[in-house]
């Protein structure tokens, strides 16, 4: 891969990842879009030139064997002239490679180190195992979300890896670069999931001390148990979704459906919940999917048909907004945030083959 073209704003940015999976390789990615040159450290043997593993797109792998005293010194020399190094493993393994940020700064003071784990570089669980479902568990986020009277349903691994894990890595990862601008010197960035779905959560704690939560799956604003904020299924199996929050979306709402009279004014209170509910079931499944969107589609009521993976690049507005885009006659999710002067671009598939480590020294001479 060279980087000579990219646009981003992050072009010229220096980023060396120790392989791994989930939060790490996505936040990697999410850098290589940005314009980053993003090297990766892998294990000899790697099996390279999987075009479908979107989240490797953008890079240069290099494979070191990093226990080989050799391999670890061409490693290091890559790591005096980066900017960044990115890493997934549990606490100390960096430190038992030789690769800890001790010996990094010593050798590149300005570096920034991330280090993405699930439960922090300390503390009781720092070196257990685990997963996303672990992490958002002891957060109260897992227990949030369900349905009345039934158990926790885990949300993807959307919450834990990639909102706990990889964005806030990357929020760190940047808070340091422009720190270290000022003071020439970068910092260990421990970006742990457990910690970043506990900053997730900070709006339902305000709710929480508000007295406004209630710790019972299906009965509050957001997670179902409002009517008007809640996904119902239509004549044809499909399913809708609305989002009536406000009292004006809520009386649009109300006057498209025809609500009686006598539940429009039922929005703060609850007693009157289920009812609503019925109304809306028994009016949604009266028409199709697709009945539902000629009708209700950017109106004010907040509306969305719920989509399938396999229908979200036909949808319009993804359509309208170049929401994916091909690379190689693979479909990937578009970079994002945009960029009004400097836009960023995949840039390429996962490699095919690996390059030399003193390839990317003279690339980065």
């Amino acid at each position: 891969m060279s980087t000579s073209s990219t646009s981003g704003p992050l072009s010229g940015l220096r980023v060396i990842e120790f392989a791994g999976i989930g939060p790490g390789p996505f936040a990697c990615m999410m850098l290589s879009d940005m314009g980053a040159d993003v090297v990766s450290i892998d294990r000899p043997g790697k099996k390279l030139g999987d075009r479908n593993n979107l989240t490797g797109r953008g890079r240069t792998v290099v494979l070191a064997d990093l226990k080989d005293a050799t391999a670890r010194e061409d490693v290091l020399a890559l790591l005096d002239k980066a900017d960044v190094l990115v890493e997934g493993f549990r606490p100390g393994v960096m430190e038992r490679l030789g690769l800890g940020p001790d010996v990094v700064a010593a050798r590149n003071p300005r570096l920034v180190y991330g280090r993405m784990t699930g439960w922090g570089q300390e503390g009781p669980l720092a070196q257990a195992a685990g997963h996303d479902i672990n992490y958002i568990s002891i957060t109260g986020a897992l227990h949030a979300i369900g349905p009345a009277g039934g158990p926790p349903v885990p949300p993807l691994n959307l919450v834990g890896d990639y909102g706990g894990g990889s964005l806030y890595l990357i929020v760190g990862i940047l808070a340091a670069l422009h720190e270290a601008q000022r003071s020439g010197r970068g910092q260990v960035v421990d970006a742990a999931m457990s910690d970043g779905v506990v900053s997730l959560m900070t709006n339902f704690v305000t709710q929480s001390l508000r007295g406004v939560f209630r710790e019972q799956r299906g009965s509050n604003l957001l997670d179902g148990g409002a009517p008007w904020y809640g996904v119902y299924e239509t004549s044809d199996g499909k399913h809708v979704c609305i989002g009536s929050i406000e009292p004006q979306f809520f009386a649009d709402i109300c006057q498209r459906l025809d609500v009686p009279e006598d539940l429009r004014d039922a929005q703060p209170d609850r007693a009157r919940w289920t009812a609503l509910r019925a109304v809306f079931e028994r009016t949604f499944r009266g028409k199709t999917q697709a009945e539902w969107v000629a009708l209700l589609e950017g109106t004010d009521v907040c509306f969305a048909p719920v989509l399938p993976l396999s229908e979200a690049p036909a949808h319009p507005h993804n359509a309208a907004r170049k929401a994916f885009v091909d690379v190689e006659g693979v479909r990937h999710p578009a970079p994002a945030p945009r960029f009004s002067r400097t836009p960023s671009a995949i840039q390429g598939p996962a490699p095919s083959e690996a390059a030399a480590a003193a390839h990317v020294l003279a690339r980065w001479a």
